[in-house]
């Protein structure tokens, strides 16, 4: 192919001018990561001081935690304002957040990926129930990050008697995504990504605003089946081939990640005995036969394992907010990816269902809890690290089941066996009299009556109308000394007290068996 459409990743990058607003489509660790164009795009700033005063978009958050992804946008000069749904990726964009050297915004990654398609649909922006009562509604911090952030990016409206957030439409000048493949008319097939993204709806938006859509790709075809056709190339305008492209940071290539072939057989071995895999067994508990479940980033993975462990992985389904339906999420870097999938769709249409209630239960971490239920993980102890798909996820979903360690700090000691001891505990308290940020309003759950559930390896509380209940406590764990006394708040104890089940601490399988389809937990 040798079609005006292909071009070097500096002559793509040429086409971003100062002051654009730049939208980077892909996900977590360098998943579905245009990394070439970034490259070159920085290196372009770099030597030239241009382009400058860019607004950065960025749905999902890419990144390698070392200056990749979004954080070769990380140089003084080169931002001024940045709206992103996570940000854990990306330090050195957090660090000029906290210095604030940039407008720094963070969004529901539901809303994003939702807002693109109302861009592209020339809409005035999106109207959401998703983000009422967290720090995104405008009576709290309308998503604003710093004090840098004054623009108003979010409001309050009120339709058919009922509250909403109308997130504000922006022009999108450049939208850089990335294909497997592009053919003679630069149609781009994703057969070999991991996911799909936002991809087909950041072009949409982006050429309704009259930008440009820079794509990259692995390679190039003669033709493609025009069913296989994620983003048409009347939407594109350069392609950039780069033959090194790789799946994501951790991984070159591997198809069963892209759904090319099933993964092994008895792929999860079980998790080693820790306060983790106590954790997850006690999550894994909260599940029944036949849930749709989404599990979060990080502790929450494990719930997959403890499953599998259990013979039990059959009984629900699980999906990921990035598109994917069945099968077994990727853990680590490549969260965001998973094996024997049934189906991969748009992100855009799984927040639709996830939105919608879709969702029978949702395990998600938490970094704080304070005495009224709310739950933060996006702005603690100094880090930044943005909330993802976690709002739609836990205000989507008919149950939640938040998962942590009571106490935070590598100088925590504790003994596991038919009973828990704490032998010496975290220095940072995570149940605390109000947390720094409202991620989760548990007003809000409280209001549409969900059951919310928060599991640690020594207690376990339950939302009431008053705040939180403390049900379970493991056993060998001392009530005033473990539990009350290490919050910053006094639970209400509920009366039926028990010991959480002997089986989560030991070494063998646990015999997990779920409560059928509609049983009370």
């Amino acid at each position: 192919m040798n079609g005006p459409k292909v071009v070097t990743a500096e002559q793509a990058v040429a086409l971003v001018a100062s002051g654009a607003t730049v939208l980077v489509d892909g996900s977590g660790g360098g998943v579905n990561e245009p990394d070439l164009l970034l490259r070159a795009l920085e290196r372009r700033f770099l030597k030239t001081g241009q382009p400058r005063g860019l607004t950065l978009v960025h749905p999902a958050g890419i990144g390698d935690g070392r200056g990749g992804g979004m954080d070769r946008f990380a140089h003084e000069g080169m931002v001024r304002r940045v709206i992103g749904a996570h940000w854990a990726w990306s330090p050195r964009l957090q660090e000029m957040a906290r210095q604030e050297l940039i407008e720094a915004y963070c969004l529901p990654q539901g809303v994003m990926s939702h807002l693109l398609r109302a861009i592209a649909a020339g809409g005035p922006g999106l109207v959401s129930h998703v983000g009422l009562g967290t720090f995104v509604d405008p009576r709290l911090d309308g998503g604003r990050l710093n004090r840098s952030a004054t623009e108003p990016l979010v409001e309050l409206v009120e339709l058919r008697g009922r509250e909403w957030l109308l997130y504000h439409a922006l022009p999108i000048d450049v939208a850089v995504i990335r294909a497997s493949v592009a053919d003679e008319q630069s149609n781009l097939v994703m057969d070999d990504e991991g996911l799909y993204a936002e991809t087909l709806s950041a072009a949409q938006a982006v050429k309704n605003s009259g930008g440009v859509v820079l794509a990259q790709v692995k390679g190039i075809a003669e033709r493609v089946d025009p069913r296989r056709v994620k983003v048409p190339g009347v939407l594109v305008d350069a392609v950039t081939v780069h033959p090194g492209q790789r799946l994501s940071m951790a991984t070159e290539s591997d198809p069963t990640l892209t759904g090319r072939q099933p993964a092994a057989a008895g792929g999860f071995a079980p998790l080693e005995l820790t306060v983790r895999k106590v954790i997850a067994r006690r999550a894994a508990q909260e599940l029944r036969a036949g849930d749709i479940v989404n599990l979060g980033f990080g502790m929450p993975d494990g719930v997959a394992a403890v499953l599998a462990e259990e013979d039990a992985a059959g009984q629900v389904t699980l999906t990921l907010e990035q598109g994917h339906i069945g099968g077994v999420p990727a853990t680590g870097s490549d969260f965001g990816l998973a094996r024997d999938q049934v189906a991969m769709v748009d992100a855009g249409y799984q927040f639709d269902w996830y939105d919608g209630g879709g969702l029978d239960v949702a395990v998600l971490s938490f970094a704080e809890v304070d005495a009224a239920g709310d739950v933060n993980v996006s702005k603690f102890g100094g880090r930044t690290p943005g909330i993802g798909g976690f709002v739609n996820i836990s205000q989507g979903a008919r149950r939640v089941v938040f998962v942590g360690t009571f106490t935070a700090g590598k100088e925590q000691r504790l003994r596991l066996g038919q009973e828990l001891v704490v032998e010496r505990d975290g220095a940072a308290r995570k149940f605390v009299g109000a947390v720094e940020q409202v991620s989760f309003s548990a007003a809000h759950a409280r209001r549409r009556g969900r059951p919310v559930t928060y599991v640690t390896e020594r207690a376990v509380f339950e939302l009431a109308g008053d705040g939180l209940v403390l049900t379970e406590i493991a056993p060998g764990v001392d009530l005033d000394r473990d539990v009350i006394g290490r919050m910053a708040f006094t639970p209400r104890i509920s009366p039926e007290l028990r010991a959480m089940d002997a089986r989560l601490f030991g070494p063998a399988p646990m015999g997990l068996r779920l409560a059928p389809a509609g049983a009370i937990a």
